[in-house]
């Protein structure tokens, strides 16, 4: 019988079997439209504004390639996923962007209490329209960027997910942006507090640090630029003392030979994924 099955499959040609399995088959349907979606996307002008179905609801972007590298860490790898023994988890993202961080934990969560920090006005707006899209609730957004102090600073906008705080010697297009600092949310415990706020992780967490031992995990995305100075050992040494043990993961720049020649990113030539915890 198994014989003749795998005759009959020979002969059937691959497009009525597909066909065939789009009518019979809910999850190949699923991820035949998610295969489609993503190669639209992977074809779309780069920053340009449009929508997309990924999360089986419209979602706004503003940049398609972004938008498939950040649903693909967030929704695929899952990196933000964790446990938690409350029903009403107090949750930070630092470095929002458009909002699939908050509609993961949202999914993960329904009753989590959400903070979250985005200071790109373009990006802000796009935020704001993905979390009322959802219909998310308990969720409290703020347009300004997180740093050791509340004032003006310049602000560097790349179009995409990669907005940061200015360098004296940046060009391109450049704006001002108002800051505040992360401390004021970490009086009571924070189940998980994400940050990734392109090369301000440091200067946010040293100005807290004492407060950190509010938090149960926490998530920084660790940024290096070529020509600043490197403080890996400052972000670490900060978590260690606030009690969390850390697992690195390497991202996005990468140098095959870094004894040779070191590759670059729009100027940073490292980034690590830091994940923090208590036993």
């Amino acid at each position: 019988m198994n014989k003749i099955r795998e005759k009959i499959s020979y002969i059937i040609p691959e497009r009525i079997k597909h066909y065939y399995r789009l009518f019979k088959n809910p999850r190949y349907k699923t991820q035949f439209k998610l295969r489609e979606e993503i190669n639209r996307l992977m074809a779309y002008p780069r920053y340009e504004i449009g929508t997309s179905t990924l999360l089986n609801h419209t979602v706004h972007f503003i940049d398609a390639s972004s938008l498939v590298f950040i649903y693909d860490e967030i929704f695929n790898k899952e990196i933000y996923k964790f446990h938690t023994d409350s029903p009403y988890p107090y949750i930070i993202d630092a470095g929002a962007n458009i909002g699939l961080s908050v509609i993961y934990f949202k999914q993960l969560f329904p009753q989590a209490e959400i903070v979250a920090f985005e200071p790109d006005e373009k990006v802000f707006q796009t935020l704001e329209y993905n979390v009322r899209s959802f219909d998310l609730e308990r969720v409290t957004l703020f347009q300004k960027a997180l740093w050791n102090e509340e004032k003006v600073l310049e602000f560097v906008l790349e179009g995409a997910d990669a907005g940061r705080i200015a360098f004296k010697q940046d060009t391109g297009q450049i704006v001002r942006v108002d800051t505040m600092r992360l401390r004021p949310f970490l009086d009571r415990r924070v189940d998980f507090l994400k940050i990734d706020i392109e090369g301000a992780e440091t200067s946010v967490l040293q100005d807290c640090r004492d407060l950190l031992k509010n938090v149960e995990k926490l998530f920084v995305e660790y940024h290096s630029f070529a020509e600043q100075p490197q403080d890996l050992h400052t972000l670490l040494d900060i978590l260690h003392s606030a009690g969390f043990r850390y697992n690195i993961q390497h991202i996005g720049v990468f140098s095959a030979h870094p004894f040779i020649r070191i590759d670059q990113y729009l100027q940073m030539d490292l980034q690590l994924n830091i994940f923090a915890y208590r036993l």
